[in-house]
């Protein structure tokens, strides 16, 4: 099926590196020798009026083709290692910083990893501590614990296939390093003071949480690489890629998370986002179609949504732009199988709907099948699998635009992270001129699209009144236009700003966008303004006043210097583990629970994975200890789970981000007839009996015992 060629691409393509692109860039030139008689039959029909063409853009057609010679691909390649690098220690150095980790025993890091951290961490701990691979993949994939009494596949819920991974990896590493006598890691005794005992603390690759952390931290270096290699081809200039760099570093807490909270599947799953993106663009660009990059980009989107259970959302908008890009006529029917194969079955559809008699009727007929497809396609096999967990998203999003209001989704808008974009972060954006930049960009890239269009339009009217059509509505693989990519990128960015606007947490595909979207503003294909010096010395200066702001964020994240300490968690872990039987079964709020499984091995029976529809239910149960039920009817509801200790913490009956966000003012919602009476967590902490009995209290948090 594949030649010579074809192999070495696709063997060196295989892993995920900056380095591994440089091979895909170069082996794309010589893919066929029909696409690149393709290429130059396209390069010698360009209209005046087109972007890429030399006199109009001021560079020569063979780099608009992304064709890089050698010297260039190894300019790039230490380029991009250098900005990996960079990144790495960045991210590191912050996380560090922020927790003082390298000096944390192996239960202070473990509690460090709260809510959802804690919960994919304890898997990882799961598959090094089992007899073997198998008998971990057996623990993760038949697991009793975390939703007791139920038993479920975590793998396949949760997404852990980087802790599979990365547990096979960290066995192998000790098992080979003990064989060599090779010292993995070095422990000493750290004296905490306050009145807290001494502790030991190890630090090197072989303490599993290090090992762990260390590999998020490489994968999120590499990410920046590519991130680089992507800037530099989308604007065909090395300046691209190092605006783009600098952009994000300058951004950088808007951009990503990972230098806080490592373990989340945004970590894992976003630097495969962006190599698919690439692979995308690439494509799109140089207008390929077989299945060899049909191939690569489903495997770059095969990890990415085995990493991430909300990549569903981002390859939603990327779908929708990339179909926006085909109606548009800039890519041609083969080119959209390529990157859609397998996705929806539209797009057979597409050779019939091209041969209406005008665009328009194309456009509106192909759009309407594709929505109406997509929905009814996700309605079918939602009622045939009885799936319910996707629910809450639609019920959050009709709670932003009416007066929609119910338990979960008040959990959810609760949290800031889930509330519309807030007034600082846009204020941010704009003082590093991340949002000016790539405003301007989009503008000119509209204007020369816009006039390429009504000059083609000319053209094409010239020639139809000679009887001559370069797009002839009977044939289905009409000749697609230059600029695929400038539309593809902007149609992603305006659904990535609108996803941004509406919740938060999506301001993580958003601002990286804004970075990348941003390289095109050194494009002299887009701004072929002046003498190259003079377009780069406006850069510059760009760059440093960009810098003015940027530099004081990087300052600000390099400057939060902390140190974990959790007293009352750690009495509390250390209280279960010694008093209570190995299999007892616990509830209580979600965050607590994570920790509660990972460092104590005990069985619960709520966590904070609350996409699950089940899971939601179990935990409204548990909820009920901060509603205003009565004390009998909560214990009640945790009996049916099976809950033998009910960890409670008086803080959530008061505190609350804002106004009619404490947990029983969202009870109230929905439980109408109880609103007058006391909290049922207030009457718990005065007086549990005689529903329950307390058998451990601390400034914190209270464990109760059902009787």
């Amino acid at each position: 099926m594949f030649g010579r060629g074809n192999t070495q691409l696709i063997a060196c393509i295989f892993f995920h590196s900056p380095a591994s692109l440089f091979c895909f860039l170069f082996y794309s030139r010589d893919s066929s020798v029909e696409m690149a008689a393709a290429s130059r039959q396209r390069k010698s029909k360009q209209s005046k009026g087109s972007l890429s063409s030399k006199n109009d853009s001021g560079v020569s057609s063979k780099k608009n083709q992304g064709t890089w010679n050698l010297s260039y691909l190894l300019v790039l390649g230490v380029l991009a290692l250098i900005v990996s690098g960079l990144h790495r220690a960045h991210v590191s150095n912050l996380f560090e910083s922020d927790r003082h980790f390298s000096h944390l025993s192996t239960l202070e890091r473990e509690l460090a990893f709260r809510t959802e951290m804690g919960l994919y961490f304890s898997y990882f701990k799961t598959m090094i501590t089992a007899d073997s691979v198998p008998d971990g993949l057996h623990q993760i994939m038949r697991d009793n614990i975390t939703e007791y009494p139920s038993t479920i596949n975590t793998l396949k819920r949760f997404n852990l296939y980087p802790e599979v991974i990365l547990g096979f990896a960290y066995r192998f590493y000790v098992t080979v390093s003990d064989l060599m006598g090779h010292q993995t890691k070095s422990c000493w005794t750290v004296n905490r003071g306050e009145n807290l005992s001494p502790v030991q603390s190890c630090e090197g690759l072989g303490e599993p949480a290090y090992f762990y952390v260390e590999a998020v931290f490489l994968l999120n270096g590499l990410m920046m690489g590519t991130f680089f290699l992507f800037g530099t081809y989308l604007s065909d200039s090395i300046f691209g890629g190092l605006i783009t760099v600098a952009c994000y570093f300058y951004n950088h807490g808007e951009c990503t998370r990972v230098q806080w909270t490592p373990p989340l599947r945004e970590s894992f799953g976003y630097p495969f986002f962006i190599l698919q993106m690439f692979l995308v663009t690439i494509v799109i660009k140089n207008h390929k179609s077989s299945l060899k990059y049909a191939f690569l980009i489903a495997f770059a989107q095969l990890a990415f949504m085995l990493s991430w259970q909300f990549a569903q959302f981002a390859l939603l908008t990327q779908t929708l732009a990339v179909f926006g890009t085909y109606v548009l006529q800039f890519i041609s029917s083969l080119t959209f199988r390529t990157i859609l194969l397998g996705q929806t079955f539209v797009v057979l559809l597409d050779g019939y709907l091209a041969k209406l008699p005008h665009w328009t009727l194309r456009l509106v007929s192909q759009g309407v099948i594709f929505l109406v497809a997509a929905l009814a396609l996700k309605l079918i096999i939602g009622k045939l699998l009885q799936l319910e967990d996707d629910a809450h998203i639609g019920e959050i999003f009709k709670s932003k635009f009416t007066d929609f209001q119910n338990f979960h989704t008040m959990l959810y808008t609760c949290a800031k992270e889930f509330d519309f974009i807030e007034a600082e972060t846009l204020k941010k954006l704009f003082q590093t001129l991340l949002i000016p930049s790539a405003a301007i960009a989009l503008l000119m890239v509209t204007f020369r699209l816009l006039k390429a269009e009504v000059s083609s339009s000319s053209e094409e009217q010239s020639k139809g009144e000679n009887g001559t059509s370069k797009y002839d509505s009977s044939k289905t693989n009409y000749q697609s236009k230059p600029n695929a990519d400038l539309v593809y990128h902007s149609l992603q960015l305006l659904a990535f700003t609108a996803m941004a606007l509406l919740i938060m947490r999506l301001k993580l595909f958003w601002t990286p966008h804004l970075c990348l979207y941003s390289a095109l503003l050194a494009s002299r294909q887009i701004f072929p303004l002046g003498s190259k010096s003079t377009h780069f010395a406006a850069l510059i200066a760009l760059l440093a006043v960009m810098g003015f702001y940027g530099v004081a964020n990087i300052q600000h994240q390099r400057g939060i210097v902390g140190e974990f300490s959790n007293p009352a968690q750690e009495e509390l872990v250390e209280w279960i583990k010694a008093k209570t039987p190995s299999d007892a079964v616990f509830a209580g709020a979600m965050p607590t629970m994570a920790t509660v499984k990972l460092c104590t091995l005990r069985r619960i029976v709520n966590h904070p994975h609350y996409e699950d529809a089940g899971l939601r239910a179990r935990t409204k149960l548990v909820y009920s200890m901060y509603s205003r039920k009565p004390v009998l009817e909560v214990k009640a509801n945790l009996r049916s789970l099976g809950v033998e200790y009910a960890v409670l913490e008086s803080s959530w009956c008061s505190r609350r981000s804002r106004p009619g966000c404490s947990m029983p003012e969202i009870w109230d919602l929905e439980d109408v007839q109880n609103r007058n009476a006391s909290p049922a967590c207030q009457l718990l902490s005065k007086k549990p009996e005689p529903h329950f009995k307390r058998v451990f209290r601390n400034n914190v948090y209270e464990v109760l015992k059902l009787t």
